[in-house]
C-alpha cells in the first residue's frame, strides 16, 4: 500500500476491524499489510489505540486546522517524504477511521453542534468504588484508594491489593495471633456483599480465586469462604467472571431469573431488571442455564442465553466483544436502541434521563470510551437530530 487509494483502503480495513466486520478476504488483506513491516505493526497499535483515537478526535475540533494536522503528524511519528506527504495520508486513515468507528459520518468541524449548546455542565465518568458489606454487617468504603489489610473475618484476610482489587487470602500464623477476630459459631456462614453504585464498578478475587469484575448499580453476595459441596454466590446487576477451576466444587451464580452452574470458565451476566431479560455470554469452557421455571440450555464459547423469565433462547452467533465492552472501558454500541443505551449512560454516569416529546425509535453503531464526560458519547447520538439537556444530575432527551 504506497499511494492514498491504498492507505484510503487501509483506513477502511481498520474501521471495519474495530467494529468486527472484516469478511474472510478482507482479513487476509489486513493481515497481509500488518505483517509485511514493523512499521505497519506499529502503525496499527496507533491506529487501534482508543486513548490516541479519542485524543486525534479532539485534534480535529480544533479551530486552526493547520495546526490540528501538524498534531496529526507528531502523534503518528510519521515524517513529510518526497511526494505526496506521508502523514497526510496517515492522518486520512486515522480520520476514517475515527469516524466510521463512532459512526460520524462526517469529520469534526471548528463549528459547535447547535444542539450540543445547551450542555452548560457536563457530567464526569464513572469510577472505581464500592461499599463492602461484611457478615456482623460492617460497611467499608472503597475507592481503590486503600492498599494492604481492610479487614478481617474468621480466618480470612481481606485486602485491597495495589490494582485496587478486594482480595481474600487464608490468614497467616502470625496474622491469625494478633488480635484475632471473633470467631463465628461453626455453623455460621460468613456473608460478604460488595456492591457498586451507579456511577461505579469493582473488583474482587474470592476466596477460591475466582476473578470477578463488576459493573455499576450492582452487588455480588458469597461466603468468606467456600465450604460444602459447592461454590454459591448471588448477583444483581451486571458481573464478568473468571471462574477458578475445581472439578470437585461446581460454581453457581445465582439471579432473580435463574442459576449458571460452570466448573470454570469466562462468561458475562447481564442481570438488570430493567433491561427485561437475563443474558448470558460465553467466552471460554461451558455453561448450563436454568431458570425459575426450570427450563435449563448449556452454552458453549461465542453463544449467548437469553432468559425472558418464560422461556430461555440462544443466540448461537453473539457478539462477545459486545457483551464484555463494559469490563475492557469501553461502551459498545452495536444497532443498540436509544433506550438501551441510555439505561446504560444512567448506570455509569449516575444520572437520572428523562424524555420531552416521543421517544425516538433510534439504533446506533460505534465504540467509545467510558472514560469520557457524558457530552463526548453525545456526539454519537446527536447524528440522528436528538437535542440533549444537562440539569445538574438530570438528562434531558428532545426529539
Amino acid at each position: 500500500m504506497n499511494n492514498y487509494d491504498s492507505h484510503f483502503n487501509l483506513g477502511q480495513l481498520i474501521a471495519k476491524y474495530m467494529r468486527n466486520e472484516l469478511t474472510d478476504q478482507e482479513k487476509l488483506q489486513l493481515d497481509e499489510w500488518i505483517q509485511a513491516d514493523i512499521r505497519n505493526q506499529e502503525l496499527f497499535k496507533k491506529l487501534t489505540d482508543e486513548t490516541l483515537l479519542n485524543n486525534e478526535l479532539e485534534t480535529f475540533s480544533a479551530t486552526n486546522k493547520a495546526q490540528a494536522w501538524n498534531k496529526v503528524r507528531k502523534s503518528t511519528g510519521f515524517k513529510s517524504k518526497s511526494g505526496k506527504p506521508r502523514w497526510i495520508v496517515y492522518a486520512a486513515a486515522i480520520i476514517l477511521l475515527a469516524a466510521l468507528t463512532i459512526t460520524l459520518n462526517k469529520r469534526r468541524t471548528a463549528e459547535q453542534p447547535k444542539n450540543m449548546a445547551n450542555l452548560h455542565n457536563d457530567i464526569p465518568p464513572g469510577t472505581n468504588k464500592a461499599t463492602l458489606t461484611l457478615a456482623d454487617g460492617s460497611i467499608i468504603v472503597l475507592d481503590s484508594t486503600k492498599h494492604g489489610q481492610i479487614a478481617r473475618q474468621q480466618n480470612i484476610v481481606i485486602k485491597e491489593d495495589e490494582n485496587g482489587k478486594v482480595v481474600y487470602e487464608p490468614a497467616n500464623a502470625s496474622e491469625a495471633s494478633e488480635s484475632p477476630a471473633t470467631p463465628a459459631p461453626a455453623e455460621t456462614i460468613a456473608m460478604n456483599i460488595l456492591a457498586t453504585p451507579r456511577g461505579g464498578q469493582y473488583q474482587v478475587v474470592l476466596p477460591d480465586g475466582t476473578k470477578v469484575w463488576l459493573n455499576a448499580a450492582s452487588s455480588l453476595k458469597y461466603p468468606a469462604t467456600f465450604t460444602g459441596s459447592e461454590r454459591r454466590v448471588e448477583l444483581t446487576g451486571e458481573a464478568y467472571f473468571e471462574v477458578a477451576k475445581d472439578p470437585s466444587k461446581p460454581f453457581n451464580v445465582k439471579t432473580a431469573s435463574q442459576t449458571v452452574t460452570v466448573l470454570g470458565t469466562h462468561f458475562n451476566i447481564n442481570s438488570y431488571t430493567d433491561e427485561g431479560t437475563t443474558k448470558t455470554t460465553l467466552l471460554e469452557g461451558s455453561v448450563r442455564v436454568t431458570n425459575n421455571a426450570g427450563q435449563s440450555v448449556k452454552i458453549i464459547p461465542g453463544e449467548q442465553a437469553i432468559n425472558t423469565l418464560s422461556y430461555i433462547n440462544v443466540n448461537a452467533n453473539a457478539n462477545v466483544d459486545e457483551a464484555i465492552a463494559w469490563k475492557n472501558g469501553k461502551f459498545m454500541f452495536n444497532n443498540t436502541d436509544l433506550q438501551t443505551i441510555m439505561r446504560q449512560l444512567s448506570r455509569w454516569y449516575e444520572v437520572d434521563v428523562e424524555y420531552h416529546g416521543k421517544a425516538a425509535q433510534k439504533h446506533y453503531m460505534g465504540r467509545i470510551s467510558r472514560n469520557v464526560p457524558v457530552s463526548q458519547i453525545f456526539e454519537i447520538l446527536k447524528t440522528s437530530g436528538l437535542n440533549f439537556t444537562i440539569n445538574g444530575r438530570k438528562i434531558i432527551v428532545k426529539s
